[in-house]
């Protein structure tokens, strides 16, 4: 059996869903495969957390994906907690986060993407990917059936560990395939039942780990809790199941806690893809690594990716034109807004590999929390008073080496946002652009005696 249509999507996750809601408001025939029961369509693994105000594209009902699945919309901080100590840090946010029940939320956007027009294929699993010079469409098994879905352009957004860039021929495209499981995180969470509210029901709260990894325990209520941690699999892999079970049996708060639900999950921890398109195909949100490598945080990214890439498939299938070049400005789309943050904070996340756990621990206790946030964030390291810098001195005293090599990461850092500023606009200036990055790369590895990454 074959069926055609202009835009095949592979996933129904947030990228996937904005995706194929996008093109089906400005009339295209667009399909969704997804390869779970319409039942079970919607629950993943995540953190349920959107820090910050979520600025979704608007080609979807966006009040009423928020009053369906913003459980808890009062986050107004962070809280750091101390492993060595026990002794808590709180920052702060500038606006308020919120707790998504995932479940709901995704199957809103399965919903919304129905409702303006797209088909959805629930119970199909793809198989292979047509392709003749271009990627013309998949193969796919459907209650029992082969079928083969033709489009003219076929959009990933089947997750990190995508079938489908497994079975294209990407070699001869500008496609990223530079792409390793060491650049990835192993998590794992359970969503608990609690008998008594928790202290931090307004707070996203942290708590360090071995193998550079966290433990999170965001409130969806102030008695039901979304419990996790994960890895990075560059490391040492940790016992996830056990690590949380011990951990919880130390907080008097989940004594008699009930488990409603637990998964686990692989998720990009590197910077986005350099190039994410080839003749015929786009690869959107996890499966490009929209994912912020240090939180591993991609809901409002992957919205966006999935926005974006169809707009340019839209313009390109008009055109007559799926080529390369055709579907380029995609990358310069993604690699100029959230893209050039995510690449930033890579280097913080490479400078840690490379640093012992506990004095990680011990610098980051000592430091002032907005700064923090700042070396993190957006803009950089804020200006702080003398009087701050020389309190923050003392507190850091026998660290400085370390906050010296952390300055210049951030150096590096802003380096790099400069370079993804100037991302090229075609793709025959790609080789040169990425020279440019990868000069950066190799300053980074020589500060901070990190094995390289890429």
């Amino acid at each position: 059996m074959t069926k055609q249509f202009d835009i095949v999507v592979v996933g129904g996750g947030t990228a996937g869903s904005f995706a194929a809601a996008t093109a089906a408001k400005a009339g295209l025939d667009v399909v969704i495969l997804e390869r779970k029961s319409e039942e079970d369509a919607g629950d993943i693994a995540c953190g349920d957390a959107v820090k910050g105000k979520a600025t979704f594209p608007d080609v979807i009902d966006r009040e009423y994906l928020r009053e369906e699945s913003f459980i808890n919309q009062n986050i107004q901080k962070a809280v750091f907690e101390n492993p060595k100590t026990g002794e808590t840090l709180d920052i702060p946010f500038e606006e308020n986060g919120a707790i998504l029940d995932r479940k709901r939320y995704g199957e809103v956007l399965l919903e919304e993407a129905d409702r303006v027009g797209a088909e959805i294929h629930y119970d199909t699993v793809v198989q292979d990917v047509v392709q003749n010079g271009t990627v013309e469409g998949v193969t796919a098994t459907r209650n029992g059936s082969t079928v083969t879905y033709e489009a003219d352009v076929t959009i990933d957004a089947a997750g990190s560990l995508s079938i489908l860039q497994d079975k294209a021929d990407l070699e001869d495209a500008t496609f990223d395939t530079n792409v390793q499981y060491s650049q990835f995180c192993s998590a794992y969470r359970e969503v608990v039942e609690v008998e008594e509210p928790v202290p931090y029901d307004d707070a996203l709260y942290f708590k360090p780990t071995e193998e550079l990894g966290y433990l999170w325990y965001f409130p969806r209520t102030p008695t039901e809790i979304n419990v996790g941690l994960g890895f990075q699999m560059n490391k040492e892999p940790m016992q996830l199941v056990e690590s949380l079970k011990e951990d919880l049996e130390t907080r008097p708060e989940y004594q008699n806690a009930e488990v409603k639900d637990k998964l686990g999950a692989a998720l990009p921890t590197r910077r986005p893809y350099d190039s994410a398109v080839a003749p015929g195909f786009i690869a959107v949100g996890d499966a490009a690594a929209h994912v912020n490598p240090t939180t591993g945080g991609g809901i409002p990214g992957a919205a966006k990716a999935g926005h974006w890439a169809t707009n340019v498939a839209i313009e390109a299938i008009e055109d007559g034109n799926v080529g390369e070049d055709a579907l380029w400005e995609y990358n310069r789309k993604v690699m100029t807004d959230f893209g050039k943050r995510f690449a930033a904070m890579d280097l913080y996340n490479i400078w840690g590999s490379a640093q012992d756990v506990d004095e990680l621990v011990d610098l980051i206790s000592a430091m002032p929390g907005q700064q923090l946030l700042d070396v993190m964030g957006k803009e950089g390291t804020a200006s702080m008073s003398l009087g701050l810098k020389l309190r923050t001195a003392v507190r850091t005293f026998g660290h400085w080496g370390t906050i010296y090599e952390l300055y210049k990461v951030h150096e590096l850092a802003s380096q790099l946002k400069d370079a993804y500023d100037q991302y090229p606009s075609s793709p025959d200036e790609f080789a040169a652009w990425r020279d440019r990055r990868d000069a950066i790369m190799d300053d980074l590895y020589e500060v901070t005696g990190a094995e390289a990454k890429y």
